[in-house]
């Protein structure tokens, strides 16, 4: 993955779950992210921004 921030993403569509594992070994889980929204952030030019700005206000997380 070419993100200064993000090491590797996965994506469980039947559960809606993001998992992305940050720099650092730190790994997090966000809940009810629509494929439409994976999709964008695959997409997306800046990784580390889209997760800042559009998956972590808008969706809870746990710790994984």
């Amino acid at each position: 993955m070419a993100s200064s921030s993000i090491v590797s993403v996965g994506y469980d569509p039947e559960a809606s779950v993001l998992e992305v594992e940050f720099q650092g070994n730190r790994v997090y889980q966000y809940l009810d992210v629509p494929p439409e929204e994976f999709d964008a952030l695959m997409e997306a030019d800046s990784k580390g921004r889209f997760v800042n700005g559009v998956i972590k206000p808008a969706h809870p997380y746990r710790a994984a």
